[in-house]
Parts: structure tokens; sequence; C-alpha cells
């Protein structure tokens, strides 16, 4: 079965931290591309972070310095390392795994910053 599964969410104090988990299954994990995207309320979804199989990665300008993405490909896990936090980083965030040839999608796991 191909399935990713999003863990680590929850509620987090401003300028806390949590860390999120996506575990792959039914893919050839090493192959993809590992993106973290997020969806606050009424608004769009935003590309959050991303890493190739081969371990470059990427995270967007307004994220940057505060939070990391990696991945363990024996686990067939990404991770996404968030510091920090602030209370617009409240949504949504999803997890993609993408090759040129298939893409597929999380369901999503809440995160939300408040004190």
């Amino acid at each position: 079965q191909v399935l990713l599964r999003e863990s680590g969410g929850g509620l987090v104090q401003p300028g806390g931290s949590l860390r999120l988990s996506c575990a792959a299954s039914g893919v050839n994990f090493r192959i993809a591309t590992m993106n973290w995207y997020r969806q606050a309320p009424g608004k769009e979804r935003e590309l959050v972070a991303n890493i190739t199989g081969g371990g470059t990665n990427n995270v967007a300008d307004s994220m940057k310095g505060r939070f990391t993405v990696s991945r363990d490909n024996a686990k067939n896990t990404v991770y996404l390392q968030m510091n920090r936090m602030k209370p617009e980083d409240t949504a949504v965030y999803y997890c993609n795994a993408r090759t040129t040839a298939w893409g597929i999608w999380g369901q999503g796991t809440q995160v939300t910053v408040s004190s």
C-alpha cells in the first residue's frame, strides 16, 4: 500500500519547537524528492521545504534559520524540525513525495502555535 503518514503535530507555545515526521511505505523512497507544504486557514498551500534523495535541501526564505529538513533513507522517513515557532506557523502541514513519474500526499498534521 502506498502511504505517507505524518506525525508530530500539536500545540506549541510561541518560541517553542516541534519535529514533524513523515514515514513512507509502498514507494521507492530513496529516489523521491520529499516536500513539506503547509496550508493555513484561508490561505493557499505553500512549500515549506524539500529534500532530494541525495540530500540536497531547500527551505522557504521566510522560514530559513528556523526550520530544517532532513531524511533517513534507511527508515523511509523525512523530518521537519521547526524552531522558534511563531503564531503564523499555525497550519496543517503536509508531506509530499514526488518523482518525475508519480507523486503522493499525506493526510496532513495540524500544528498550532499559541500561548
